[in-house]
């Protein structure tokens, strides 16, 4: 036998009863939960792009960053580099007219985003390269000589 009693969400050991079993109204409001419901505050209008997922992995000799930003063109991006300071946006201005008999629609947007990396010291920031495929963006960043991983070798006993 348990030595465990089961509590109510209100903190009492007596469970009253009310009207058709209907909740308490302070346990009503234990059981409410906000955020079941959408928020007229909550951030669901298309507001922009969001964020890009990122992937970063690192290699022998380079660190690769990998971001999915599919529909965008090469000319959309813009990459920089200032004090060790990678620098990713790209922005897009839309702007679509459709007119026909009685009536034209027209149709305006804009989206960005930016994500900015510290790069490591060991980074050869004169050979940075970046491609862009099938909606990958890679960007390809070189170790310096001195920080490129080593292969194994064997150490005889003298």
């Amino acid at each position: 036998m348990s030595n465990l009693a089961t509590l109510p969400k209100n903190g009492g050991l007596a469970h009253k009863k009310t009207l058709s079993n209907f909740p308490s109204l302070s346990n009503w409001f234990d059981d409410f939960s906000i955020g079941e419901f959408p928020s007229l505050f909550s951030s669901n209008f298309n507001t922009g792009m969001t964020v890009p997922k990122v992937n970063i992995k690192e290699e022998a000799d380079a660190f690769v960053v990998e971001m999915a930003v599919p529909g965008l063109k090469k000319s959309d991006f813009n990459i920089n580099l200032e004090n060790n300071t990678l620098s990713i946006s790209a922005e897009l201005n839309e702007n679509n007219e459709h007119k026909e008999e009685g009536y034209t629609r027209k149709e305006f947007g804009y989206s960005s985003f930016k994500r900015l990396f510290t790069l490591p010291e060991t980074v050869e920031d004169n050979k940075i390269n970046a491609t862009y495929n099938e909606g990958i963006l890679s960007i390809h960043l070189p170790k310096k000589e001195e920080a490129k991983q080593k292969p194994p070798r064997n150490i005889k006993i003298s």
